[in-house]
C-alpha cells in the first residue's frame, strides 16, 4: 500500500500529447513524516500515522505526541504501512503516472437542506391549488409509531467523509511536491485530502 497526505488547491487543465484536455485536480503534497508506529492485535495489520508538517502553534498534549518526531502538525492519519519507523519521511516518489488511487476527504457542507435537494425527491403538482410542492409527505404508517431510522428527511446536507476511487495520476510534479489527479476531489480548497492505493 502506498499513501500520502496532501492539501487540495483547486481544479484546473492540462493538455496531453494530441491536445486533448484532461480536467485534472492539482494536490500539494508535501513531505508527510511518520509519528507513531501501531500494531492492531485483532488482525495483526501494522498502522502508522503520518502528519503533514505546518507552523502554527500546538497545544501541550499535541506537542508532547509528536515530540519523538520533531514535527509540529494537527494534521494527523493513519494508513496500513510497514517498513517505516517513526521520523521518517513519505513523499510522492512512491507514485507513478497512471496509476489510480482513492482519495478521501470531508466535503463542503451545504447547510440545512429540504428533501427535494439532499435525496432528490419529486416535488408536487405547483397549479390548481396544490400546497405539498416541495413537502416531504408520509414519513411511516401508524405501527410502530415512531420515525424509522434511515428515513429520508430534510438535515443537515454536506460536511461527510467521502471516498471517491480510481483515480488516474495524470501528472506528478516532484520539485514542487504537486499531483495532478484526473477528475473531481471532494473537498473545499484548502482542505486535508487522504490519497492512498491498494495496488503495489
Amino acid at each position: 500500500m502506498k499513501a500520502i497526505l496532501g492539501k487540495k488547491l483547486g481544479m484546473t487543465r492540462i493538455f496531453d500529447e494530441k491536445g486533448t484536455v484532461i480536467p485534472v485536480t492539482l494536490i500539494v503534497a508535501e513531505p508527510n513524516v511518520v509519528t507513531q508506529v501501531k500494531t492492531v492485535e485483532s488482525d495483526g495489520v501494522a498502522k502508522i500515522q503520518v502528519a503533514l508538517p505546518q507552523t502554527r502553534k500546538l497545544k501541550k498534549p499535541q506537542a508532547g505526541h509528536l515530540e519523538k518526531s520533531g514535527v509540529k502538525s494537527t494534521y494527523l492519519r493513519e494508513f496500513k504501512l510497514e517498513g517505516l519507523s517513526v521520523g521518517e519521511k513519505i513523499d510522492l516518489s512512491q507514485f507513478e503516472v497512471g496509476q489510480l488511487v482513492a482519495v478521501s476527504a470531508i466535503s463542503k457542507g451545504k447547510g440545512f437542506a429540504g428533501t427535494v435537494k439532499r435525496h432528490n425527491f419529486a416535488t408536487g403538482p405547483k397549479t390548481h391549488g396544490s400546497n405539498n410542492y416541495r413537502q416531504p409527505g408520509s414519513i411511516g404508517s401508524m405501527f410502530p409509531q415512531r420515525v424509522i431510522k434511515g428515513r429520508r428527511m430534510a438535515g443537515h446536507m454536506g460536511h461527510d467523509k467521502v471516498t471517491v476511487k480510481n483515480l488516474k495520476i495524470a501528472q506528478i510534479d516532484q520539485a514542487n511536491n504537486c499531483l495532478y489527479l484526473r477528475g473531481a476531489v471532494p473537498g473545499a480548497n484548502k482542505s486535508l485530502v487522504s490519497i492512498w492505493s491498494e495496488n503495489e
